[in-house]
């Protein structure tokens, strides 16, 4: 074997830089993918102003826990019920009721539900894939004060 020959099993500069570039392109577009992803799925802004929106927020809770209600969400047998109560455990003086079911993740498979009762309980039939979801309920009271609430319900499919 001559001076100039290789034999396989050397590591040459040549190989050595092959193997180094192609760890950082796979680490650069592992990064880049993940970072698409998040980017492509996220449903935006909550609120435009938050400044704003801190100015009423003490005023607003206060309000809302002056009603003394509580809000239920169960899904079972592709059916979701809602249960309001107010402080008496009987069902709150609904006056408005606006309900979105969504993926907390992003806003593609958000749905605006129309319930047919106007009392508590609240049940609407709606087909929801396994996995968690996200009940956005605003309600206003007859006196016109508002009630938020978030809750989770986990679907499992059988």
């Amino acid at each position: 074997m001559t001076d100039t020959q290789e034999t396989s099993g050397t590591l040459t500069g040549r190989k050595f830089l092959a193997i180094i570039l192609v760890f950082y392109a796979l680490i650069i577009g592992v990064n880049a993918t993940g970072a698409y992803f998040a980017i492509s799925t996220f449903p935006g802004l909550e609120i435009k102003n938050t400044y704003v929106a801190s100015q009423v927020f003490n005023k607003e809770k206060a309000a809302q826990l002056s009603l003394g209600w509580t809000m239920e969400a169960t899904y079972e047998d592709g059916t979701l019920l809602l249960e309001l109560t107010g402080p008496d455990g009987k069902p709150a003086d609904v006056g408005e009721l606006i309900v979105t079911v969504g993926r907390a993740t992003h806003a593609n498979s958000d749905v605006l539900l129309d319930f047919a009762q106007s009392q508590s309980p609240y049940s609407i039939d709606i087909p929801l894939d396994g996995g968690k979801w996200e009940i956005r309920l605003k309600a206003k009271s007859v006196a016109g004060v508002l009630f938020r609430q978030r809750h989770s319900v986990n679907v499992y499919k059988k």
